[in-house]
């Protein structure tokens, strides 16, 4: 018998090998890449607001921007990347080639034009993006490196998606692995050694984002993923385009509306208790995140996995796939609500010295703490309808927690319980959001039950 190609043994691995440990297998470089990626933004936060609250709220209001930024890279790279999965498992490479190639030198034209724009207008925009007049100048500082980075930071992006997608995460833990922790040590270096206050974390920042890109892209030059980047294979057709923005249409109004709602949030926040409660809640997002970070990244181990199989049509292996990983990422999550609940009066004199941020942001963390269990019910849901490239479903999904529940919260709760319905915001969103969910994983299971028990056809 002649040997296995690299190509057939990656897809024999994932439509063959056991579900649940080949889940964890690509989950921990992914929670990894997503830990690691959280903790350099945990580390940005945590240097520059020694500088002081107005700096540290100036980080609050570009991580909007940032957000913008990855908003859209991840469309593409999220877009792309489920459809190379899917014609993977179904063995069509050319269709995987294309989507990553068109992409992939998409993400890096649009990120010249949001460099050239933001640049152009930087002021407005951090103005618009809840800028305190305190915080205004170090924002500025701030955005100016970020929006240089925009091409690669988005390049980056695409590539760390190829990788998961194509079930090879190690290359994305590697590339995005020592970006993040090359950033953590640049930091102290800029900010404090050097003495370049906030554009020192700008530029650790950036330069941590070249080195991910860098390291993400020399594999690919190397041809050890399985679709092939060349521009010759950007695609003209506007069918592809589109199928790549609307696949990947639930990343951008997931990362668009979190944009949105943290501007939203930066203002009511700053008209209630000024840079204090700014602070308060942008140290809340980034600890909330770094924990989140962890069911994202069982979560996108698991994608591609489902991928695979919806391309393969191996249905009692989605399933398996679906209840393993739903499991799992609630008993996880109720782990770290119990932690979180423990010590979140420790964790935030961590990040600033000031007693009021400490006070509002720890209540805002414990109330947190409680819902927690009921996160993976969205994520989940969101996830497995973006991988099957059930786009308006998954767009629905993805636009609750961030937008259609937590924005209207945020200008309800506070106009009724002031500073109490700041911190009330999150949880009250991530309960309704939870209750709109949980139908379509119920629904998506019953559906799943009735395709395992039809006899295939011949054409399967």
């Amino acid at each position: 018998m002649a040997e296995l190609s690299r190509d057939q043994k990656q897809f024999r691995r994932m439509t063959e090998s056991p579900v649940c440990p080949l889940v964890l297998k690509l989950a921990i470089p992914t929670t990894v890449s997503m830990l690691v990626t959280g903790i350099y933004n945990t580390a940005d936060t945590y240097f520059v607001s020694q500088l002081g609250k107005s700096q540290s709220a100036a980080v609050s209001v570009v991580f909007s921007l940032m957000a913008i930024i990855q908003a859209i890279g991840f469309t593409l790279g999220m877009g792309s990347g489920s459809i190379i999965s899917r014609a993977l498992g179904a063995k069509d490479k050319d269709t995987a080639s294309h989507a990553l190639s068109t992409s992939f030198f998409s993400a890096l034209g649009i990120g010249v034009l949001i460099t050239t724009i933001g640049l152009l207008f930087l002021e407005p925009i951090m103005n618009m993006l809840g800028s305190t007049p305190t915080a205004l100048p170090y924002a500025k500082v701030y955005a100016r490196y970020i929006l240089f980075g925009a091409p690669i930071m988005m390049g980056t992006y695409v590539l760390n998606n190829l990788w998961r997608w194509e079930g090879k995460a190690v290359f994305s833990m590697i590339g995005i692995g020592l970006g993040g922790v090359l950033n953590i040590f640049l930091d102290p270096l800029f900010i404090n050694i050097l003495g370049l206050g906030v554009a020192g974390a700008a530029m650790a920042t950036l330069l941590s984002q070249c080195i991910s890109f860098v390291l993400l892209l020399i594999p690919v030059l190397l041809k050890k993923n399985i679709s092939r980047l060349s521009l010759s294979l950007f695609s003209k057709e506007k069918s592809l385009h589109l199928n790549i923005w609307f696949t990947g249409l639930p990343s951008l109004l997931r990362q668009g509306l979190a944009s949105i709602s943290t501007i939203c949030l930066n203002k009511v926040a700053g008209d209630i208790a000024q840079d204090s409660a700014l602070s308060a809640m942008g140290i809340f997002g980034k600890v909330f995140m770094l924990i989140f970070c962890f069911l994202l990244g069982i979560g996108q181990g698991y994608q591609p996995v489902l991928g695979y199989n919806f391309g393969a049509k191996r249905w009692d292996r989605v399933k398996t796939a679906f209840i393993f990983t739903f499991i799992f990422g609630t008993a996880l999550m109720t782990v770290f609500g119990v932690i979180l609940f423990i010590l979140a009066p420790t964790l935030m004199p961590l990040f600033i010295d000031d007693a009021q941020a400490i006070e509002i942001g720890s209540r805002a963390l414990r109330i947190e703490a409680l819902v927690m269990p009921l996160l993976t019910t969205n994520v989940m849901c969101n996830m497995t309808f973006q991988s099957m490239g059930q786009r308006f479903k998954a767009s629905f999904l993805s636009s609750l927690r961030q937008g259609l529940y937590f924005i209207p919260c945020v200008f309800i709760l506070p106009a009724i319980w002031g500073l109490t319905g700041v911190e009330m915001i999150f949880p009250a969103s991530d309960i309704l959001t939870f209750l709109t969910s949980l139908p379509f994983a119920i629904h998506f299971l019953f559906v799943l039950n009735k395709k395992i028990h039809t006899p295939k056809t011949d054409e399967e």
